[in-house]
């Protein structure tokens, strides 16, 4: 945006007067035809894949459009993302980043993100777009505008206003001014640039790199770091709530339905011969009338989502006017009152009607208001008010009892509509946040490098591996998929704990775990060093001491479970801590959070990878295809919080498990709809015999409810809480109606009611039958990166 106040005081992505999303101009235009070339010239492929990265590594790309420090990645001459040495027949090294430099010179170049000599103009109706010259373009250079977006970690602290304990909160304000002294390069959730680094000759974080590097970052701080009062023009991003909900369905329309869309299906790529693809010159007509549908598309999901909000599309007006720090400062009734001066349109869709009180406006507004609503101002005499006043008295006096007793029904009817509808709403959420939870991940995933989880002697506890810096992060599920693409294998190891307290009271199972990793390298014949090897651990890889993030990483957990490429039951015979009772296989089976695994990976990857270790003694063994039938009922399962009575707990941990499953089942039965017109369905037998279980004894499966046992004030209660409810038949009500239930395609974090392969990482044999004919479900999202 251009500033505030003085200058334009816009952005670009929804108008600061009417909340319209900015799209509907020659601008948007201009940049959505500039994009779709870059997409068609850089090596992203149909499903939105678009790995720079290895494309930067490998020598495929000249360039690339990155974040600062993925940029310092790729040009340090050892950086992870930099280009590899070329070799040449013999293995000798012909050319490597550095070499053969002379003075002055550096191998790779980083510059400022360029700037368009183009503008809108913002005060000419329809708004066209202009040459970037005088106050159309106030903060140009040599006429261009140039408007930076610097993206970079950040600290977010707070503190709880409702802390009933002094000494907590003193103690947190301690550690968030103590975090404020710290050098920003020592805090590793913070971002690596300051505008305090311009100072020193040499940015501090560039105090080792080669002084052309160096200097090339300090101009791009510079020109990024430059404020309003200094002649800069800083992006701002999309501080709104929802703000992942628009950036979603701007992907799904734009990505999924047009740009990676074949012709066929209104898009603009053709897949059977790409060079063919619509071109906005050359086939102006069917590609200007595919991206009106586009825009036309957009704009509803957008409606759709303000209407999602606490307040619907007005609330979100003004809290983008305060996020972009507009003056004055505007309420809700001055928006409308200046709408019903201004578009009346949007003042009826904004619903302002109850925001106003029209006839207390008919002294400032009188023409906006006989305008939209004629009559309403007229006048009347002194007389007649008297009167109509004594006639509305009588009334009510009369018929005040009846009046009253109206109300009353009318109230309690107003009451139990709203309920009603407040449950409708919440079971919707529901279902939505269930088929979330399968393509996007609420919590990173978190692995452990299989020679650090080795060389720790036992399991470790995530913060403290968190805290030394020994997780792998995946923030998202396209984040994994590149990670297994370059050769990397994720090994889910599944097991029971052995105390209430401690994972694996004994040791015995982490011997058996790290004794089948190596036998499932060398078996793999992977390199035995297990650097290749990445475990997740529940212990080691879910937050255990903060109750509210740990939440978050059980909602993902079947995609944590998907996303392995190896599944290990690891059940020795040990001891239980704290029962007179040996922990085995037969125990194993019988706990609820170990059947939701085996459920989680076997239901999206089949078998083929899954294998069970009973010891030290004993090889690693693959699972027979029957061994998780008795899993298939989750919530039968035994939970350490059911036997302790849930003292001190507010949930059940079954109630956790609602929203992962909910969400496996609906893309199983989905699958079992689609598939089933194909025939194809009973390929993987472990799906079928899970929805043949389910269609049985789906209140088994399923329970609606459940009994909890709890204790308040030393006093035992027992109470039915709802668990599933009645959200399995919504579920399916959903899938055979074909309204709102949406798939992730080929990684592009876009949802589609078109899917990809359910398969994961299972077997060929399996995904090629499963997907041979009909319907097909679904594989990872998009995301941001791998973090280290």
């Amino acid at each position: 945006h251009c500033g505030v106040g003085e200058r334009t005081g816009q952005n670009l992505f929804f108008d600061v007067d009417t909340f319209e999303p900015l799209i509907h101009n020659e601008g948007f235009k201009y940049a959505f035809d500039l994009y779709n070339r870059f997409v068609r010239a850089s090596n992203c492929k149909p499903g939105g894949i678009c790995d720079f990265k290895a494309a930067f590594s490998d020598g495929r790309c000249a360039g690339a459009i990155a974040l600062p420090e993925t940029l310092t990645e790729m040009l340090l001459e050892d950086g992870e993302y930099t280009i590899q040495p070329r070799l040449d027949e013999e293995g000798n090294v012909v050319w490597a980043p550095g070499q053969n430099l002379s003075d002055g010179e550096y191998w790779g170049r980083r510059s400022i993100f360029p700037g368009s000599d183009k503008v809108l103009d913002w005060t000419t109706p329809g708004r066209p777009l202009v040459d970037c010259v005088g106050m159309k373009c106030p903060l140009a250079n040599d006429g261009i505008n140039y408007s930076p977006f610097f993206g970079e970690g950040a600290d977010v602290y707070a503190i709880n206003g409702r802390q009933t304990k002094p000494q907590a909160a003193d103690a947190i304000w301690d550690l968030i001014m103590w975090f404020s002294e710290v050098e920003p390069i020592y805090k590793p959730l913070n971002g690596m640039y300051r505008t305090s680094q311009l100072a020193a000759e040499k940015p501090k974080v560039a105090i080792d790199w080669n002084d052309i590097m160096a200097e090339d970052l300090r101009q791009v701080l510079m020109h990024e770091f430059k404020s309003d009062d200094m002649g800069g023009n800083p992006s701002q991003d999309l501080m709104l709530r929802a703000v992942d909900e628009y950036i979603y369905a701007l992907d799904i329309e734009m990505h999924q339905k047009l740009i990676f869309a074949d012709v066929s299906d209104g898009g603009l790529y053709n897949e059977n011969d790409p060079s063919k693809s619509l071109d906005a010159v050359k086939d102006k007509r069917v590609y200007d009338a595919n991206y009106q549908r586009f825009i036309s598309d957009l704009e509803a999901r957008f409606d759709d989502i303000n209407g999602r909000q606490d307040g619907g599309a007005l609330r979100q007006l003004i809290l983008w006017r305060e996020s972009l720090d507009l003056q004055p400062k505007k309420d809700e009734q001055d928006v409308c009152s200046d709408l019903l001066a201004t578009n009346q349109a949007i003042f009826e869709k904004m619903n302002c009607i109850s925001k106003v009180n029209l006839q207390s406006l008919c002294d400032t507004q009188k023409d906006d208001i006989e305008e939209y609503s004629p009559g309403l101002c007229v006048s009347v005499n002194s007389s007649d008010q008297t009167t109509t006043i004594v006639i509305v008295l009588c009334s009510v006096l009369g018929g005040g009892f009846l009046v009253l007793v109206l109300l009353f029904v009318f109230h309690q009817f107003r009451k139990m509509r709203a309920i009603a509808q407040g449950h409708e709403q919440l079971m919707e959420a529901t279902l939505n946040e269930s088929i979330r939870s399968l393509r996007q991940l609420d919590y990173p995933l978190h692995l452990v490098r299989g020679d650090d989880f080795v060389a720790e002697g036992k399991l470790l506890r995530h913060e403290v591996l968190r805290n030394t810096h020994r997780l792998t992060v995946l923030d998202s599920l396209s984040d994994v998929d590149s990670f297994i693409d370059v050769g990397k294998h994720i090994v889910f190891l599944s097991h029971q704990w052995t105390s209430f307290s401690c994972p694996d009271a004994y040791g015995a199972q982490y011997k058996a775990m790290c004794i089948s990793l190596k036998e499932l390298a060398r078996e793999s014949g992977w390199d035995e060093s297990l650097k290749d090897v990445f475990v997740w651990a529940d212990f080691c890889c879910l937050p255990q001491a903060n109750a509210s993030i740990q939440s978050l990483a059980v909602r993902s957990l079947a995609a944590y479970a998907a996303s392995a490429t190896y599944f290990i039951i690891v059940a020795p015979d040990t001891k239980h801590a704290d029962l007179d009772e040996v922990c085995d296989i037969d125990t194993y089976q019988k706990r609820m959070w170990t059947r939701a695994e085996q459920v989680c990976h076997s239901m999206r990857n089949g078998t083929e990878g899954m294998f069970i270790t009973k010891g030290e003694e004993l090889p690693l063994a693959k699972v027979e295809h029957d061994f998780f039938k008795e899993s298939l009922r989750v919530f039968e399962g035994e939970l350490t919080c059911c036997r302790l009575e849930h003292k001190g707990m507010s949930v059940c941990d079954r109630q956790c498990l609602v929203i992962p499953l909910l969400g496996l089942f609906g893309e199983l039965y989905r699958a079992s709809v689609e598939g089933g017109k194909g025939g194809n369905i009973a390929a993987l037998s472990s799906v079928e015999a899970f929805l043949t279980e389910i269609e049985m004894h789906q209140d088994s499966v399923f329970p609606p409810t459940f009994s909890r046992t709890t204790w308040r004030k030393n006093k035992q209660f027992v109470e039915e809480i709802v668990l599933f409810g009645d959200l399995i038949d919504r579920m399916k009500a959903r899938v055979k109606g074909g309204g709102g239930f949406a798939i992730d395609d080929d990684n592009t974090n876009t949802m589609t009611t078109i899917g990809s392969d359910y398969v994961r990482h299972g077997a060929d044999l399996v995904r090629n039958d499963l997907v041979r004919h009909g319907a097909t479900m679904i594989r990872h999202g998009a995301g941001q990166g791998i973090r280290y």
